[in-house]
């Protein structure tokens, strides 16, 4: 099987695979919270994963938060720190129309909680201007998300830029990082937010484990009540799972350059190979900078499900759009942004390389395509 569907998850490391092994048959299993031995060990391990998640993000240990997920961290960011904002006459909030499902829905639910909420377009290669953005941020913003690179188009935000743009305003800054560890330098050095997601499945860690970093001077309200994480988030924290997140951080950042470097030599190579071989096919977000291992494709006058079902019965695993969207029948709300019609975004697929992707495997996939999008274009004209 080829798996060219890593912006939905990368496989689990070798290391981290183990890590988790030897934590679940032999490794201790106390809570982090309790003062007996087993939760002191516990409570070790856990501030032990946090300083190294700490060092890489270039922010204090007390400033990283566990989560279940990047979509648990992006929710907590947004409501958390909108309802603890302390000037409560600030209520308006800036995102963009590409955003993540995850944090679309928190911004839903902020503007049901009365919220006003701007959102702000890309232009035609997906990638949002900073002078829009800029001028959404009224006296009135209490906070501001826009992503480190987009989920389906690979596209690369200015979020540097609005970051130190809202800092000069006062005005809190999330950036869902998401889909940038591991493909990009990530720091905040690179990026200066106040909020910042991330979701461990991205770069080679388990599904189940994700981080919200929480600058020491901003404050969030916790959507689940308790004292564990400093306050911001309830619950018996997942010891062994924040140790794979740490690990997982740690070997993708160390491998960062060389890794990019060469999945996108192999991404630019096999869009050049598709658009050679097969006619009538476009690269939404060419122009703009991306992540060096997204590309999507639209191949016109085709609809995407049968195409990708075509792949998949090949064993080359791609995907229509966003994971959590997969299955439904509404166009990209990404692509749709970007200004692409109905048609055009169902035509689309994202093809997404990972650290195991070869040579051999573009060439397997340019070659699948060749053959199955006029198989798949009559049956739909």
């Amino acid at each position: 099987m080829i798996y060219w569907d890593h912006n939905a998850a990368a496989p689990v490391r070798a290391e981290v695979a183990e890590l988790l092994a030897h934590a679940f048959t032999q490794g201790g299993h106390g809570n982090a919270s309790s003062v007996h031995q087993a939760g002191r060990e516990a409570r070790m391990r856990l501030d032990q994963a946090r300083a190294r998640v700490a060092r890489v993000l270039g922010c204090e240990p007390k400033e990283v938060t566990f989560t279940a997920s990047g979509s648990e961290a992006d929710a907590l960011a947004l409501i958390g720190a909108w309802h603890a904002r302390p000037r409560p006459e600030r209520r308006r909030v800036v995102t963009s129309t590409v955003e993540h499902p995850a944090l679309l829905g928190a911004v839903a639910q902020l503007e049901a909680a009365g919220a006003e909420v701007a959102r702000v377009s890309p232009g035609p290669d997906g990638r949002v201007r900073v002078e829009d953005v800029l001028s959404a941020l009224t006296p009135d913003t209490a906070l501001c998300s826009l992503m480190w690179a987009n989920n389906e188009t690979g596209v690369v935000q200015p979020a540097r830029e609005v970051a130190w743009a809202c800092r000069e305003r006062g005005v809190l800054f999330h950036t869902d990082a998401v889909q940038a560890a591991g493909k990009v330098p990530l720091s905040l050095r690179e990026v200066d937010a106040d909020l910042l997601s991330l979701s461990a499945h991205k770069f080679g860690g388990p599904a189940g484990v994700g981080v919200l970093m929480v600058r020491k001077d901003v404050d969030v309200r916790a959507l689940t009540p308790g004292h564990q994480e400093g306050g911001r988030r309830g619950g018996t924290q997942n010891v062994p799972y924040a140790e794979a997140l740490a690990l997982a951080l740690e070997l993708a950042t160390r491998e960062q350059e060389a890794t990019a470097a060469r999945v996108g030599a192999l991404r630019d190579t096999f869009e050049r190979e598709v658009l050679a071989a097969v006619p009538d096919v476009g690269v939404n977000g060419a122009g703009a900078p991306r992540v060096p291992n997204t590309s999507n494709l639209r191949f016109e006058g085709v609809e995407g499900e049968a195409l990708l079902m075509a792949l998949d019965l090949e064993g080359i695993c791609v995907s229509t759009g966003a994971a959590c969207a997969s299955g439904t029948l509404t166009p990209s709300h990404v692509l749709r942004a970007m200004g692409l019609t109905a048609p055009q975004a169902r035509a689309s697929l994202r093809f997404s390389l990972g650290p195991s992707t070869s040579a051999t495997d573009v060439e397997r996939v340019v070659e699948a395509l060749r053959r199955h999008v006029p198989t798949v274009r009559a049956l739909a004209g």
